[in-house]
This record gives C-alpha cells, structure tokens and sequence, in this order.
C-alpha cells in the first residue's frame, strides 16, 4: 500500500473506527488467544509499583491499562488513543480504565518527565513516524522510567515459515470478512506486519532514541515480539 504518510494516517485512523467493534474478538481469534498472555508480560515487565503513573498509548480498547490496574490496583493509569471508536468501545465494556485520553502518539499532550512507565500495544507498526513515536515516549518518561511494547515483528524464515504465511495472508483476512465485514482491514494487518522492522531493528531504533537496558523477547513463532527499556 503506497500512502503518503497524512494518507495513511487517514487510512489507519478509518480502519480502527470501522473495526473497534470486533477488534477485540479478532485479536483473540488472530492469535489463539496467546495475547492475552502477552498483555500480562507487558504488565509484569513494566515493574509497576504503587502509585506510578503508567500510560497504556494507542490503548485501543483499554487492555494493557485494564491488566495493569490488575496487577497493580494502586497505580495510576491513563489509556490514550488516537481512534475515538476505539476508546468508546472500551468504555462502554468495560468500567476500569476511569481515565481516557485523545492523543497523536507523534505529539503527545504531556509535559516531560510525567509517567514512570508508557505501554503500548500493536502501536509502532501504524505509526507514520517511528523515531518521532519513540522520541515522544522518551521525552514524557522520568529519568529512569520503564517502556514495553508488544507489536509484530517480521519473522524469520524457517520451516515454519509457508504456514505462517498461510495463516496470516489467507486465514486471517478471512475471518476479518466473515467476522467483521472488512476484508481490507485484515489484509492491512498482516501486510503490515511483514512490513515492519526485524525486532533486532527496532530493539536497535530504541537505542539510537535514548532508552538503555534494552532487550526483547519473541513470541508466536517469531511473529510478536515484546520489547523493553529504560529511561
């Protein structure tokens, strides 16, 4: 898809609206379930203590911000999305997170140094900026603040590799079309994903942005990763 980046802003922003009502059927089916799991990984590796301030970006539906407020009840939690859909449907399901936010994850609407930890989850690969994204969430973490992000990540070619690509380019749009109507959409997520960086590369983009302590984890066969570092 060649999209200028305003068009593809346009065009991610449209596609999140018309899905946010099985978005969250979807990634359950999308990964069998696994990624509920992963949320709970982000959580644990953000290290939340008792009165932090977390931000859950491009929060979606509000799960990061939900499992965080699991884990830890005393933290302070701020789910923001680009997407006013997406927000509203989490709202609606769901009582916790309390604090919901607009925000352009490439100019967010925070002074710096105001959380301690900034989640993300399926946010980096939509963006059309990512050292500006990254740059962004250095800028609003405290000195040694925490970032952890789970996304997709291009995934290496092994044995397993003609399977993949048979789940992700074949059956996955197909349920998009059956489960929600919108083809396209679950055509864009897995090209997406193809698209975007090696998780070694975006570890690499985390460094170069400031963040120390990096490191990263795959998950699903190669094709998720959660990454994390420190302020």
């Amino acid at each position: 898809m060649n999209l200028s980046p305003a068009d593809r802003r346009r065009y991610v922003q449209d596609m999140f609206t018309r899905i946010a009502g099985r978005y969250d059927l979807m990634n359950r089916i999308m990964t069998f379930g696994q990624d509920v799991s992963w949320r709970r990984e982000v959580i644990r590796r953000a290290a939340l203590r008792p009165g932090d301030y977390l931000l859950d970006l491009g929060a979606g539906t509000g799960d990061l911000a939900r499992e965080a407020l699991r884990q830890q009840p005393q933290s302070r939690v701020l789910a923001a999305d680009y997407t006013l859909a997406m927000m509203q449907v989490g709202r609606a399901r769901h009582k916790r997170p309390a604090d919901w936010c607009g925000a352009d994850a490439l100019n967010l609407p925070f002074p710096d140094a105001s959380f301690d930890v900034v989640v993300s989850g399926y946010l980096l690969r939509n963006v059309v900026d990512l050292p500006r994204t990254l740059s962004e969430q250095y800028r609003i973490l405290k000195p040694g603040g925490r970032i952890v992000s789970l996304d997709t990540t291009r995934p290496p070619r092994n044995l397993l590799t003609p399977f993949i690509d048979f789940h992700m380019h074949t059956l996955i749009p197909l349920a998009g079309r059956l489960l929600t109507g919108e083809g396209d959409a679950y055509t864009y997520l897995p090209d997406s994903t193809a698209a975007f960086l090696t998780a070694e590369t975006l570890a690499e983009h985390l460094r170069e942005t400031g963040f120390r302590e990096v490191n990263f984890r795959r998950r699903m066969f190669g094709t998720m990763a959660i990454h994390w570092g420190m302020r």
